[in-house]
């Protein structure tokens, strides 16, 4: 009986083993069937802000292919990329234009918050994460009661002028980029010390090594994102609120029943001119906002 016993068991587990390799197999089978993972070929022709990108360099194709790869199979965070971009890029792009800076920077504010009014661990606010003395050195009112960095507009005309600045001190639009992130004086004591002239030629931090990369492949997933596999409809892209502006030159008491006034409330309000930072407006010195309410 025992040793029936002992045959029937060692039976069933090699029956279990038999469907256990059978089950994995098939199981695997069908994942590799609906989910492959391809490497990406990088477009050759690649440039910022038309300055052509070397990629015969190999630690830049590396780099660039990094973000590619990075930026594509992160499925999610591109696709909501895509989308936001729709709501927001017809509020930079003119003011880029205006300003005569290039359209591949809105791909900038891109990367530094994924357009969205986000705070950094030092401090940087809003879409184009602006230091509190970067922004008041570039016109901006900035205090507990006001941040303009939460203003799109006058944020991306604030960073319109520091970009404009950087040009004409670098003579590059790549290397501006690249001050942006590492500041002026950064930039400028790396090329004097490394003795080069070119952004591509420079050691840097690894986050201002990857900040031109990732600029670049954002722009060329955003530009075609079907090629790199997203598929939407235009009624899946996010669209922003039609809204009139309000001319105010004296105090708010009370946001909240300012809302009122206009058929809204204060969620609405904050939500379009997050730049409103308390649930009032002092304005002591009688300053001309122009707040917006949904129409």
């Amino acid at each position: 009986m025992t040793k029936l016993l002992n045959i029937s068991f060692a039976f069933c587990c090699l029956l279990a083993a038999s469907i256990f390799v059978f089950s994995t197999t098939e199981s695997t089978k069908r994942t590799s069937e609906s989910y492959v993972i391809k490497a990406l070929k990088i477009p050759n022709n690649l440039n910022f802000a038309g300055e052509p990108i070397p990629l015969n360099k190999e630690d830049i194709r590396e780099r660039i292919d990094r973000e590619f790869l990075v930026n594509t199979y992160w499925q999610s965070n591109a696709l909501l990329l895509i989308k936001r971009s729709h709501k927001y890029f017809p509020i930079i792009e003119p003011i880029l234009a205006k300003n005569g800076i290039p359209d591949d920077f809105k791909y900038l504010a891109v990367i530094e918050s994924g357009l969205q009014n986000v705070t950094s661990p030092a401090g940087a606010r809003g879409f184009w994460q602006l230091m509190k003395e970067t922004a008041k050195e570039n016109n901006l009112e900035v205090n507990s009661n006001v941040d303009e960095r939460y203003h799109l507009e006058k944020a991306t005309q604030a960073a319109c002028d520091y970009l404009k600045h950087s040009k004409e001190l670098f003579g590059s639009w790549t290397l501006a980029a690249a001050a942006y992130n590492a500041g002026n004086t950064g930039v400028s004591r790396q090329l004097e010390r490394q003795k080069v002239s070119n952004y591509y030629d420079l050691l840097l931090s690894d986050e201002t090594q990857r900040y031109l990369p990732r600029i670049i492949a954002l722009k060329e997933i955003l530009t075609h994102a079907s090629n790199y596999g997203f598929i939407y409809d235009n009624e899946d892209l996010y669209n922003l609120e039609e809204t009139k502006s309000v001319k105010v030159d004296s105090a708010i008491s009370n946001i909240a029943d300012f809302a009122l006034k206009f058929n809204t409330n204060y969620k609405e309000i904050k939500i379009h001119n997050p730049w409103l930072r308390e649930n009032k407006l002092n304005n002591k010195t009688k300053v001309t906002y122009y707040i917006k309410v949904p129409k």
